[in-house]
């Protein structure tokens, strides 16, 4: 679910239109026009940071999560019994096993790397996504009277699904295209991954035809693997607010039926990411003779 309380911001005299763009902002943290660094107070100044500016909400809940989930399950494996399994290691147990075997149907090589890997997105990304189930309405509105009574900042933007910000998504499919790359040359070395750019699918008579596609289809792979994730959430999050906005009265029930259907949308785009990785991955150790 997500926000819950329409009378709330309809007291403090926002517009659906405020209400909303309150909720899609961040907070960031960057380097204001006259040169000192700082908190932007609204998302003008958000936007006149430029790049180099940071989104301090999405960025802390990320790591948040991601540490949270690395020390419960390293707790769990500190713990862990072969004689007499407790309810919480069958659980860390079947996401093992889980995610093994998609590591088995998927990639046809020896690569330590791959099967914690694949373990770490998919939790850490289900992870992030659950948090659009979390009413924001209840965090932002802490967060906005810590900033109002600390930092001195009014309507303070505080997000807390880091999966909704294309900065995380992208990031990490970034890091995936990463290790495609350095895969794709250790295991074909620099000159045979050129070749295969330049000389397939139709030879090296067609070398200017197949640069067209290859070219475009290798980076296509981070592009849609970040802005698929990044688009289900945002989108989801922003129904969520349009009901809250909008229904009044009626938004419990269709609140209902959303969150019921997220409730498939944030597994599944975990499962998704993370098959795409494992694909991905497979075709960069595969070499001329497979």
């Amino acid at each position: 679910m997500a926000e819950l309380a329409v009378a709330e911001h309809s007291a403090e005299g926002q517009t659906v239109q405020e209400y909303i763009q309150h909720h899609l902002s961040y907070l960031t943290y960057g380097k204001h026009v006259d040169g000192h660094w700082g908190i932007a107070h609204t998302p003008e100044e958000a936007a006149e940071m430029g790049f180099w500016a940071v989104h301090v909400d999405t960025l802390g809940w990320s790591v948040f999560i991601g540490a949270a989930f690395l020390l419960f399950f390293r707790y769990v494996g500190k713990r862990a019994t072969a004689d007499t399994p407790g309810g919480i290691q069958n659980f860390v147990e079947s996401i093992f096993e889980f995610v093994d075997a998609r590591v088995g149907e998927g990639f046809n090589y020896k690569n330590p790397l791959i099967g914690p890997l694949a373990l770490t997105i998919f939790v850490w990304v289900l992870l992030m996504n659950t948090m659009d189930l979390v009413p924001v309405d209840w965090i932002t509105g802490l967060a906005t009277l810590v900033g109002e009574h600390v930092f001195g900042l009014e309507h303070m933007s505080f997000k807390i699904v880091p999966t909704t910000d294309v900065n995380i998504t992208m990031g990490m499919s970034i890091s995936i295209f990463a290790l495609i790359l350095y895969y794709s040359i250790k295991r074909k070395g620099l000159g045979g991954f050129l070749s295969e750019l330049a000389f397939h699918p139709f030879g090296k008579w067609m070398l200017p035809f197949n640069l067209i596609i290859e070219v475009p289809t290798l980076f296509a792979k981070p592009i849609s693997l970040g802005l698929r994730l990044f688009g289900n959430l945002y989108a989801g999050e922003l129904l969520f607010l349009l009901i809250a906005s909008l229904l009044g009265a009626y938004q419990l029930p269709a609140y209902f039926i959303w969150a019921v259907f997220h409730l498939l949308v944030i597994p599944l785009q975990a499962f998704v990411f993370m098959m795409l990785t494992i694909v991905y991955l497979n075709a960069a150790h595969e070499t001329a003779e497979h």
